[in-house]
């Protein structure tokens, strides 16, 4: 069994996150707001993986469904 790259997932679950929170058109004010937070940071941490920040399991259904997307797309882990 290969070794897992967690940071690498995180990383690119964050940038998925990113690109789907811009193709909708929401800030990441927005998002974080929509989420039931009151400031940016979760979402701009997690986006970025500053200080190995990143969306838990809750996020990315959370995220998901607020994007309007299949959740498998925020997890993808090939560029499209």
């Amino acid at each position: 069994m290969e070794d897992i790259d967690l940071e690498a997932i995180h990383k690119k679950i964050g940038e998925n996150v990113a690109r789907y929170r811009k193709e909708k058109g929401l800030s990441q004010l927005k998002l974080s707001l929509e989420m039931g937070h009151s400031s940016v940071s979760v979402v701009s941490s997690a986006e970025q993986y500053n200080s190995s920040k990143h969306f838990n399991i809750n996020h990315i259904f959370q995220i998901a469904k607020i994007l309007d997307v299949d959740v498998c797309k925020l997890l993808e882990q090939e560029e499209v």
